[in-house]
């Protein structure tokens, strides 16, 4: 929806699209856009879930722009992006001296949105002892600069975005059960773009319209049948792979070439080659059946992300560990011609 790559920090508003390209015209949507106007007002935490690349962002900045603390900061944290170590003193900031190299005291994340909205984008990805951290400020309003002796209270609405399910989590032990209860006070589904295809001409049209300005380079209208060709694609990157798409047309200008990819990336059937021989019990043969297949989606997720594991695994909505442990099982290494042979094999 937005355009460009978002920043790992923010804080501030992004111009937003209109209203009728960010909804579009689909039911689903519009039932979204109901629910959106409604919590804005509401001081409440929101939970925001949704594939990668449906837009999260854009309805997490709306329902900023529409509450009582729109004129206050919107701060964006993009939890997978900021390296491990950092992510508490992003947060929370520190006092001086609180370790090596902290000459002087820096205020957080969480301060910095005092008095608007804090926006925790892809919250599964947070550490489970800053979870505990983020539960305090939930409950009580506070929190405690790492090397601080004192809590410093805050008025901050939070709003979370997240592509895996959070149940999942829990169930797996990487994500608190009693956080979960405080951040989805109301939960908000963005869908994918393969079940709103009735609002693929508008954000076509809106994209072309975007780039053909920016790069002053005008653009040929879409035909019917590049349209058609659009709306038959499932879209796996959602908006944000619409808008590349619509990106590279501008540029280059050559719609077969864009046609053709699209044709390309679509998913055939996943078949399972499996020849029963006698040897093997139902049950056995059934297991191992269930693996193979199962190889066979994840080998497909990995090629499809060019082998990068922690997209693969929000994909197939699994925690990046369960994946890791997937590919230990199967056998896989590093080289990816190799692991492809691994995980194409019993």
């Amino acid at each position: 929806m937005a355009a460009g790559i978002s920043p790992l920090l923010s804080t501030n508003v992004q111009s937003l699209p209109p209203d009728e390209v960010i909804f579009g015209s689909s039911r689903t949507m519009q039932a979204l856009r109901s629910q959106v106007h409604k919590v804005a007002n509401a001081d409440v935490p929101v939970l925001i879930e949704g594939e990668s690349g449906t837009g999260k962002d854009i309805v997490a900045q709306l329902i900023h722009r529409l509450s009582p603390v729109r004129s206050g900061p919107f701060v964006k944290v993009n939890c997978p992006a900021i390296p491990g170590t950092l992510v508490e003193s992003e947060l929370f900031g520190y006092e001086r001296g609180a370790f090596t190299g902290a000459h002087g005291a820096k205020a957080g994340r969480v301060e910095l949105a005092n008095a608007g909205t804090l926006f925790l984008d892809e919250i599964s990805e947070l550490d489970l002892s800053l979870q505990s951290k983020l539960l305090q400020l939930l409950q009580d309003g506070q929190f405690c600069r790492i090397g601080g002796q004192a809590d410093t209270k805050v008025e901050v609405r939070v709003i979370c975005a997240t592509n895996r399910s959070l149940e999942e989590e829990v169930a797996n032990g990487t994500f608190r059960q009693d956080l979960l209860y405080r951040i989805n006070v109301v939960t908000l589904e963005v869908p994918p773009l393969r079940e709103r295809v009735s609002d693929i001409p508008i954000l076509m049209a809106y994209f072309l319209d975007l780039y053909a300005e920016k790069y002053n380079c005008p653009a040929r209208e879409f035909s019917p049948a590049m349209i058609a060709a659009f709306q038959r694609y499932h879209w796996p990157g959602n908006i944000r792979e619409l808008e590349n798409s619509i990106r590279r047309y501008v540029i280059l200008g050559d719609k077969e070439v864009l046609i053709g990819e699209m044709k390309m990336q679509k998913p055939g059937p996943l078949e399972i080659d499996f020849v029963y021989d006698g040897s093997m019990s139902l049950k056995v043969m059934s297991r191992k059946a269930v693996r193979r297949l199962e190889n066979k989606i994840i080998l497909n997720a990995l090629k499809t992300h060019r082998w990068n594991r922690k997209q693969a695994a929000r994909v197939l909505n699994i925690s990046y560990r369960a994946l890791l442990y997937k590919l230990k099982e199967a056998g896989v290494v590093e080289r990816p011609e190799l692991a492809e042979m691994s995980l194409e094999g019993d």
